[in-house]
């Protein structure tokens, strides 16, 4: 994949865990962790806050160093602007007394407006984060602990290369490892993997073609052509050949790689999806927090749950399939399984489903359950 978005809901679990938990099933959550503080992952901004193998992030610095970086570089840069001898203070702290969290930052009176009610010393170290004078250097109870990027990256296993690359090189290796993540893809699909402006066109991908590097390929029901890496041209002789099949039913994160560009959910799944968490509860169609579910291959409905660690309980306030999705057998063993699986990884194995639709299906994946 590249990267995993980091998100602090935890009502089910972050998504940078979760998106593991869909590929993987049952791990130690205490492994990304680890990677972190060992320096085989690094924090950056890319898509959007997200875990990146160290390795990769030069590329994400030397981006950041050109005129095209990210919407939070640039917020960062106008706050050092505004708030420049306090944010030159806490770095110099940092300096002096070694890695430090926010809450290392005590502060009397409310919190502010904006940045999620952040206090000033959090929204500076996020700054410098995004600058990329601090780095994270590991974290305690999800809680990051920032120390200056150099003295992070200098335990790393592997040290990147201090070589700046410019602009066209760093963009045009982004566009590569788009594709690869996305197994195949339409032009306009590629951007917003790791954010890119601007958007990326076939003229722009037909010298990618013309070496090798990415294959161009028909597909049947598009009028655009679709790209592959060409690191996959054995998994897509087996397309060709109709000879790949899905067999995993899991539950994803609402910020997943599958569906965090809604238009390419809608076009390749036929997927309309919201995150409604940032809605208003009056106005939410499904839940607070709605997983995706994906059924080889196929994303047919999805689920509102919310884990209740203390109790041990799985809760599932509502499942839905999409319109037109039959309720096979395969089909609610599948999703019987995923609950479960998703469950007992959670340390939450009695799972309850509330309601369905449609409504006889609560009922069997309940049975299914049970077994």
């Amino acid at each position: 994949m590249g990267l995993l978005q980091i998100d602090t809901i935890n009502v089910v679990a972050r998504s940078p865990y979760m998106t593991l938990f869909s590929r993987l099933g049952t791990y130690r959550n205490e492994w990304l962790d680890e990677l972190l503080a060992e320096g085989v992952i690094a924090e950056c901004w890319a898509h959007e806050a997200c875990f990146v193998p160290a390795s990769e992030y030069r590329y994400h610095r030397d981006y950041r160093a050109g005129r095209a970086g990210h919407w939070a570089h640039k917020s960062a840069e106008r706050m050092h602007v505004e708030a420049r001898s306090d944010m030159d203070a806490l770095l110099e702290r940092i300096r002096l007394e070694g890695p430090l969290r926010a809450a290392d930052f005590e502060r009397e009176g409310p919190a502010t407006k904006g940045w999620w009610g952040w206090k000033p010393e959090k929204r500076w170290l996020e700054a410098w984060f995004a600058l990329g004078r601090l780095m994270v250097a590991r974290r305690d109870r999800f809680q990051r602990v920032y120390d200056l990027a150099e003295r992070v990256i200098a335990r790393w296993p592997e040290q990147p290369s201090a070589e700046i690359l410019d602009e066209a090189a760093v963009r045009q290796h982004f566009i590569a490892e788009s594709v690869r993540a996305l197994g195949i893809a339409k032009a306009r699909w590629v951007a917003d993997y790791f954010r890119l402006r601007p958007r990326v066109t076939d003229a722009e991908l037909a010298p990618m073609v013309a070496d090798g590097r990415l294959l161009r390929v028909a597909v049947e029901g598009w009028e655009v052509p679709g790209y592959v890496h060409r690191d996959h041209a054995d998994l897509l002789r087996d397309a060709q050949r109709n000879a790949l099949r899905a067999t995993r039913t899991t539950l994803l994160s609402p910020f997943d790689p599958v569906v965090w560009d809604r238009a390419r959910a809608l076009d390749l799944f036929g997927f309309e999806y919201t995150i409604e968490c940032y809605t208003p509860a009056a106005k939410r169609t499904y839940g607070y927090y709605v997983l995706p579910i994906l059924h080889r291959g196929r994303l047919v409905g999805r689920l509102d749950a919310k884990a209740h660690r203390q109790r041990g309980l799985f809760q599932v306030l509502g499942l839905w399939l999409e319109a037109g999705v039959a309720t096979s057998t395969a089909l609610v063993e599948g999703i019987a399984e995923a609950i479960g699986e998703c469950a007992a990884w959670h340390g939450t194995p009695r799972a309850v489903i509330e309601r369905s639709q449609p409504r006889s299906l609560a009922a069997l994946v309940t049975k299914h359950l049970a077994r």
